[in-house]
């Protein structure tokens, strides 16, 4: 089973890129972020074609998320948004995938530290925690996915002096992240590869891909259960490379 993430920057734009890399890497599981469409704009046809079925929270303009999962296999239990939590901002989608509970989510991205966004972030980032921990309760196999908009440690950051204490690299951001791995998650990524200048976004200005001057904020947390399974996670630069990409790139958990 494997299972991706990649914040695709609009679907709209995007959607030939999607099923390329479908066709090249059939998935199991796809989870995407900022699709950038209203909800009766995704464009289910086309990725149905592609043998996949979907469930999706759209949304005009901004934000939207939404999982892809392969024909063959069974999709249920679809909850949208984050229970209990009234957010205006359509940014996370759950369904049951062959038995793990997948979260889709596209974290708040913050803008800058005194900015109002910040202070959405640091509280969307608060029910999320409370979310993950009554899913983790309640599903043994769990994997949350998406672009967190946050870059754990230095390591992950291609200019850790320059990012210090700014947007995506700030305590109280690296903080929730640290305790979303004390739930019991795994950075799938990290469990697996060590090696530093490793990223998942570049800025399209000033030939930032090209320099590999990036940020890795796209994740996959994985249960006990799932790492115990997990024989490999990869970030794919090769769609980073065509034209008119996005700015992420897809991340990939292989599970045996």
């Amino acid at each position: 089973m494997q299972l991706a993430t990649w914040n695709v920057n609009s679907l709209k734009v995007r959607l030939p890129h999607v099923l390329q890399w479908l066709a090249e890497n059939p998935v199991d599981v796809l989870c995407l972020q900022e699709l950038k469409l209203d909800q009766p704009a995704f464009p289910l046809a086309e990725i149905e074609a592609a043998g996949y079925q979907a469930a999706w929270l759209g949304q005009k303009t901004y934000n939207g998320v939404a999982i892809l999962v392969k024909n063959g296999c069974s999709m249920a239990d679809v909850v949208t948004g984050i229970p209990g939590y009234d957010d205006e901002q359509r940014r996370v989608i759950a369904a049951t995938v062959d038995g793990v509970r997948v979260i889709c989510a596209y974290f708040v991205n913050g803008e800058a530290v005194d900015s109002p966004k910040y202070q959405y972030k640091l509280q969307w980032l608060a029910n999320m925690e409370r979310y993950v921990a009554a899913e983790l309760a309640a599903h043994t196999d769990f994997a949350l996915l998406g672009d967190y908009n946050i870059a754990p440690e230095d390591i992950d950051v291609y200019d850790p002096e320059g990012w210090h204490e700014q947007v995506l690299c700030t305590t109280p951001e690296r903080d929730a992240f640290r305790r979303l791995i004390g739930m019991g998650l795994t950075d799938s990524f990290r469990h697996f590869n060590q090696e530093p200048k490793m990223y998942s976004w570049w800025d399209y200005r000033a030939m930032m891909f090209r320099r590999n001057m990036g940020v890795r904020i796209d994740h996959i947390l994985i249960s006990d259960s799932l790492k115990a399974r997990a024989s490999g996670c990869i970030i794919d630069k090769a769609p980073r490379k065509w034209e008119r990409p996005s700015d992420h790139t897809p991340v990939v958990l292989t599970l045996n």
